[in-house]
C-alpha cells in the first residue's frame, strides 16, 4: 500500500494505492493518522484501491472517528462498485461524504 498526500484548496488529499487487507490495514492507518488535519478537511482518494477487507473498513471507521475528534470532516473518492456496495450494506457509507472525483470531493468539502 502506497500512501501519498497533497493539499488542494485547503483540503488534505490522501491517495491510497493498493489493496487494503489485514496485512496492511494497520500500516496504512499509521501512515494516514498523522495526516488528519486539526479542524480541517480530509479527502481519501481510493481510486487505486481494488480490494478492501473488513480490516480496511475498520481502518476507515477509525480514521473517521479520529478526524471527528480533531474537528475535521472526511470525504471518500473513487470507491469501486464492490467497495461502495459493501460499505453501503454495512452502514459505513453513511459516515462519509462520497464524490466521484478528487475535484468534486474537494468542492464537496469546501461547501
Amino acid at each position: 500500500m502506497d500512501v501519498s498526500n497533497e493539499t488542494r484548496q485547503g483540503v488534505t488529499v490522501v491517495t491510497l494505492d493498493g489493496d487494503i487487507d489485514g496485512k496492511n490495514a494497520g500500516t496504512t492507518q499509521a501512515n494516514v493518522l498523522p495526516l488528519i488535519p486539526q479542524d480541517g478537511k480530509l479527502l481519501l482518494d481510493m481510486t487505486k484501491v481494488g480490494y478492501m477487507s473488513s480490516a480496511g473498513l475498520r481502518m476507515l471507521l477509525l480514521l473517521y472517528r479520529q478526524a471527528l475528534g480533531k474537528g475535521s470532516s472526511v470525504a471518500l473518492v473513487g470507491l469501486s462498485e464492490e467497495i461502495r456496495d459493501t460499505m453501503s450494506a454495512t452502514g459505513f457509507l453513511d459516515h462519509f461524504k462520497v464524490a466521484s472525483s478528487v475535484d468534486e470531493g474537494v468542492a464537496a468539502l469546501s461547501s
